[in-house]
């Protein structure tokens, strides 16, 4: 197969109820954009028929693929595993539920293309965009830990949890490898060491609509993502997003997924 211009990433875990849906949906998307794309389900250990209906789908469409992750590592280990083994020269990942459109990629490839290295996708920018919002205690623990995010990371960004991000390859390589949050906290962290290797964040306004079938869990879930918070500052403190034994590392355990590329120098 030709080497593809986007490639989308989707971690999936348990998800035999949607996924099909959500893989229709995204590669009638790839079709009527003309995308010379491919589509990369990373499973992340579903106890469900995800991997077979993946499976199935693939021996219908060559631009689909399936990764498998060595058990249930968590969100953030699937999309790093995805990330690395794109082909792409931009890389994007988005999740399963589609809470953004596919559509709205086009938003974030037109982010990349004037300039930025990193565009994410922001429920907050433009609050009309929601179509269908959330339920009120889920929008008050959400401010809450970007609040949190602000003030313990620094991020200058209205929203960090929204899983629809797309990447320049050099960018997501350099971001990815150095990544070490495996769960849901992983969505600050890259954003943190984006912003410490200088490159350029565009947040874009999505469309976008809750859906009630969300797992994340805003007490249990929340706790452990502001764990997950300190420890990227403990990480950053340590010289763990910077020094190339950590790369390496890193390298060794993203499914095998070995080759090396340039990467910006981080800032002190």
């Amino acid at each position: 197969m030709e080497a593809p211009q986007y490639s989308i990433v989707i971690p999936a875990f348990n998800e035999q109820a949607r996924i099909g849906a959500t893989l229709d949906k995204v590669l009638t998307c790839v079709k009527a954009h003309g995308w010379l794309a491919e589509v990369l389900v990373v499973n992340d250990g579903s106890r469900d028929r995800t991997a077979a209906i993946v499976q199935s789908m693939a021996a219908q469409h060559t631009n689909l693929r399936l990764i498998e992750n060595p058990g249930n590592r968590g969100k953030g280990y699937a999309v790093r595993n995805g990330i690395l083994q794109a082909r792409g020269a931009i890389v994007m990942f988005t999740d399963a539920d589609l809470s953004a459109p596919m559509d709205e990629a086009e938003l974030l490839f037109t982010a990349l293309a004037n300039g930025a290295d990193v565009a994410i996708g922001s429920r907050w920018l433009d609050r009309s965009r929601q179509t269908l919002q959330q339920p009120i205690y889920r929008r008050f623990f959400g401010r809450c830990f970007n609040w949190l995010t602000r003030l313990v990371m620094h991020l200058p960004l209205a929203d960090t949890q929204c899983g629809f991000k797309a990447f320049r390859r050099d960018a997501a390589r350099a971001i990815f490898i150095r990544q070490r949050i495996e769960r849901w906290g992983f969505d600050p962290e890259i954003l943190y060491i984006a912003l410490r290797l200088g490159l350029r964040v565009e947040e874009v306004a999505v469309t976008w609509g809750h859906d009630e079938r969300s797992r994340i869990s805003y007490l249990k879930d929340g706790l452990k993502m502001i764990e997950e918070l300190l420890r990227v500052r403990f990480y950053s403190l340590a010289g763990f997003y910077n020094e190339d034994r950590y790369l390496e590392e890193g390298l060794a355990g993203c499914g095998g997924c070995r080759e090396k590329s340039a990467t910006p120098a981080a800032k002190a």
